[in-house]
């Protein structure tokens, strides 16, 4: 059902709207509304798939994930080696985007750290490809700037980067999908004609939207916290909008299981609600877990200072 749903948003995104326009004219526009809502649902549909959990087969589970990343913009290789490299070194100082280490002025830290927020993780996705279209010697050398090996896996982390950005199966899979972006994008800003102002609206605030949802359950979280994540407390209605990303915590703890299970295994773990700390955890200090969108604007604040781990 939400697989209908997400791609009818994507067709009336990028063909439809541009026809109800012509048709009525400004009140189309009521359209954006749901389009941008249902951006984490869209993502999180992208992420199952990156998880092997969208289908049973798993070129099935790969062949649908893809189509939805072009639909979304991003390449799914590039996102989906992104996303496990996360998982494994959550937290690290590459992933420290909310973390103020002192180098440089703090007012670069602070501007960098707003465009990334307000539709920069979204933008770098998009170009990321770019990298599969240079010599990898070069792909190597912007990878090697762009990664920090700070810290006692840093070079890891920046190798398996590296490997990735330079193999040539992935390389190949990577310049054919963004093609096929930009071949998509290309025809719906073209259909859009004068109006295409809205099409990249909505592109910025799904950009917006996915930017904020991917700093969130990280943003200011100690290294010695469970998971390195935090959970949230949401309404029903938004649980499944965001396919319970508001349990972001308890899905790095078990990131194999599927999101229609994790409301139900946080309840038989006996956690705190639907978001304190696991049972395997009780010897951490309980967090009672803040409302999702209010934890939301708490981002804001901006970076805060690098501490190190007690």
């Amino acid at each position: 059902m939400l697989l209908t749903i997400v791609v009818v948003a994507s067709v009336v995104q990028l063909f439809g709207l541009a026809v109800l326009l012509r048709a009525y004219g400004a009140v189309a526009l009521l359209l954006v509304v749901p389009i941008v809502v249902l951006t984490p649902t869209h993502w999180g549909l992208i992420h199952e798939g990156i998880h092997s959990q969208l289908f049973a087969s798993r070129r099935l589970n790969e062949t649908v994930a893809r189509l939805l990343a072009v639909a979304l913009g991003v390449p799914f290789d590039a996102v989906r080696f992104g996303h496990l490299m996360h998982h494994r070194f959550t937290r690290e100082p590459y992933d420290q985007p909310d973390l103020y280490d002192g180098t440089g002025p703090l007012w670069r830290a602070r501007l960098v750290y707003y465009a990334r927020l307000l539709g920069g993780t979204y933008a770098s996705e998009i170009v990321a490809p770019l990298l599969a279209f240079m010599p990898t010697r070069m792909a190597s050398a912007q990878i090697v700037r762009a990664i920090s090996a700070k810290g006692p896996v840093g070079e890891q982390v920046q190798r398996h980067y590296v490997n990735f950005a330079t193999d040539p199966k992935r390389r190949s899979r990577t310049r054919r999908d963004w093609i096929l972006t930009l071949i998509v994008y290309g025809a719906a800003f073209r259909f859009y004609g004068d109006a295409w102002p809205v099409l990249l609206g909505v592109m910025l605030l799904r950009g917006v939207w996915i930017s904020l949802a991917d700093n969130l359950p990280h943003f200011d979280v100690a290294l010695d916290e469970p998971g390195r994540a935090r959970n949230f407390k949401l309404p029903r209605f938004w649980q499944t909008i965001t396919m319970n990303h508001h349990l972001h915590r308890l899905h790095h703890q078990h990131p194999t299981l599927p999101w229609t299970t994790l409301p139900t295994y946080a309840e038989q773990t006996h956690e705190r609600s639907i978001g304190s700390e696991s049972h395997a955890d009780m010897s951490m200090p309980l967090r009672e877990p803040a409302p999702y969108f209010r934890a939301a604007l708490r981002q804001f604040r901006g970076p805060t200072r690098a501490m190190p781990l007690k």
